[in-house]
């Protein structure tokens, strides 16, 4: 009898243990009416639900901004789409994700964004549901499983069926061109001088099948034809802003690396660095690693082209994209001009994100107590040296996003020591984040017509003033001129600071001729008035032609006009490569 019951007993057990991930499986294969875009490639993206949630290959989709509200459960209907900005279609699916190519889009599709069904596909799923309770009444019949053996021959046949690759693997696209430019000087005496480079851009996912990329580009000049070496303008400075880099990021693995022109991912604070990074993750979403490289980046905040950094890290993650998320990294750093060390500091940056409207980030360092030269010694003078330590600099900003039509902003900026960024770019733009010190608000209010409407105003108070100044910066965007298909942005600031005042006026324009021809063209005028540099008003102007006559080539040609302070120039340049 006992060995009865015992028999009873492990049979029943081994019911329970199959029909019990039946019902499981059945669970968590509940269709879904609505999913998010969880990675970005070129025209495809990848959603977060696949044959499990009841997508299918050829099914259409729409894709939404998230702000739109989602719907109330997997059998509500899907909201109005008011704010639909492109189709998709499936063209892959796996147990718990799909690949989809991107069409008819009117706008920008980013991580996060949802992808929905469309209305009859809702109708027809809410039918086939409504059938099927009918049938059963309602009830919910557990799965029978039967286990058998397989058969070879259709084991064979299945695993020989071609399975598409996912299309980021071994994607290169890019562009390789050969540059001559010409350069007439206005200052005294007047020169002008030839010179021929290279320029290329890169963006290779998955080389080989593997995890490494390539991507970026890169300008260089490699021989002067005439009149000697062409002195620094301004796009030369703007392309020491680029990044090119080969990273390498294998989920399925605990080593991540980088190398090249790049930010180290996990704090972008620390700018620009030529060197590169090499780090292990470890469990609990952290990675420790280190880092190395110099500094050429002229908008960095201690910009000096003999300086030299190095340090270690450890980053902290956690949360997901529906709910609240962070990102958090601390590491220690040391730094040194012409190989004298120079500073060493602990460094920051801490990232809090609620859904897709709230986000709080924050970057410090803070200096080891330490004696710096502040005044080089001269044949009569001794060297000034004054002690100095603690916090260095801070950077906050609280960015809210109520709806996809206003977005509001608060930060709070300091600054200790005076920056060393290269002045001459002030009138590009691309050192707003310096010229505002103290605490400062801005709104941004994106119209109809691809119109938008923004504004940054704060109050800078400094040790030693006798009243606080107000830093403002106003900016209008026209992103698409009716008739003319032209993109005009408009910008006027006027800031204060530890470091220096003045005021900028800049102004953008772009426009697609055709789907071969793009011009764009940028102008500025500044004033600058600080102990950095002796240049009070500068005013340039770029412009740009880029055609791709056919499958392969392209052409590109540039002109800047310069005038003021150490730069007076005219430039021109022309380009002439290949893509692929």
């Amino acid at each position: 009898m006992i060995e009865q019951r015992i028999l009873w007993a492990l049979a029943a057990l081994l019911a329970a243990c199959a029909v019990l991930p039946a019902l499981a499986r059945a669970q968590e294969s509940s269709e879904r009416l609505t999913f998010h875009v969880k990675y970005i490639a070129q025209d495809v993206v990848y959603l977060d639900g696949g044959r499990a949630a009841g997508l299918q290959e050829g099914q259409q989709l729409t894709v939404e901004h998230p702000a739109t509200p989602a719907a109330a459960g997997p059998d509500a209907p899907a909201p109005s789409p008011s704010g639909i900005i492109a189709s998709l279609k499936v063209v892959s699916v796996a147990a718990s994700s799909a690949v989809c190519e991107i069409s008819n889009a009117t706008g920008p599709v980013q991580v996060g964004d949802l992808a929905r069904l469309p209305a009859q596909e809702v109708q027809a799923r809410r039918a086939q549901q409504q059938e099927q309770q009918r049938i059963t009444g309602g009830r919910a019949y557990p799965q029978i499983i039967s286990f058998t053996s397989g058969d070879p021959v259709v084991e064979e046949a299945r695993a020989s069926v071609p399975r598409p690759p996912s299309p980021e693997i071994n994607r290169m696209r890019g562009r390789i061109g050969m540059e001559y430019s010409t350069l007439f000087t206005h200052t005294t005496p007047s020169a002008t001088s030839s010179d021929v480079g290279m320029v290329a851009r890169f963006d290779m996912t998955r080389i080989g099948g593997t995890y490494w990329n390539f991507s970026g580009y890169w300008r260089g000049r490699f021989r002067s034809l005439s009149g000697g070496a062409q002195p620094v303008t301004i796009s030369d400075l703007i392309n020491r802003t680029y990044h090119l880099a080969l990273t390498y990021n294998n989920p399925n693995s605990s080593w991540v690396a980088g190398g090249g022109r790049l930010y180290l991912p996990w704090a972008s604070s620390l700018d620009t660095i030529d060197g590169g990074y090499f780090g292990r993750k470890t469990r609990n979403n952290t990675i420790v690693g280190v880092f190395g490289g110099s500094t050429p980046d002229p908008t960095s905040y201690d910009y000096n082209p003999n300086q030299h950094i190095a340090g270690g890290f450890a980053n902290f993650s956690g949360g997901d994209f529906d709910s609240t998320r962070y990102t958090a990294t601390v590491g220690v750093a040391f730094s040194s001009i012409n190989w004298q060390p120079s500073r060493q500091f602990l460094f920051t940056e801490t990232g809090i994100f609620f859904k897709r409207n709230l986000a709080l980030y924050h970057a410090l360092e803070i200096d080891a107590p330490h004696t710096a030269i502040t005044q080089p010694a001269t044949s009569t003078t001794p060297a000034v040296a004054t002690s100095t330590g603690g916090l260095n600099r801070s950077y906050l900003t609280l960015r809210y996003d109520p709806n996809p039509r206003l977005e509001l902003s608060l930060s709070d900026v300091y600054f200790r020591d005076f920056p060393t960024f290269d002045p001459n770019l002030i009138g590009t733009g691309l050192l707003d984040r310096y010229l505002f010190q103290g605490l400062s608000g801005g709104v941004r209010v994106n119209l109809p017509r691809k119109i938008a409407v923004y504004t940054n105003i704060g109050q800078s108070s400094r040790t030693g003033d006798a009243k606080s100044s107000w830093n403002q910066l106003y900016g209008i965007t026209l992103g698409d001129i009716r008739k003319i298909g032209m993109r005009v942005d408009l910008r006027y600031s006027k800031f204060s600071s530890s470091f220096g005042s003045g005021d900028y006026k800049a102004v953008s324009l772009s426009r697609q001729i055709s789907q071969s021809l793009d011009w764009q063209l940028i102008g500025g005028l500044q004033n600058f008035n600080s102990p950095m540099t002796k240049t009070s008003q500068t005013h340039f102007i770029n412009t740009y032609l880029d055609w791709s006559p056919g499958k392969i080539l392209f052409f590109n040609a540039g002109y800047t006009w310069q005038r003021g302070g150490t730069m007076n120039y005219d430039q021109f340049q022309v380009i002439v490569g290949k893509r692929f």
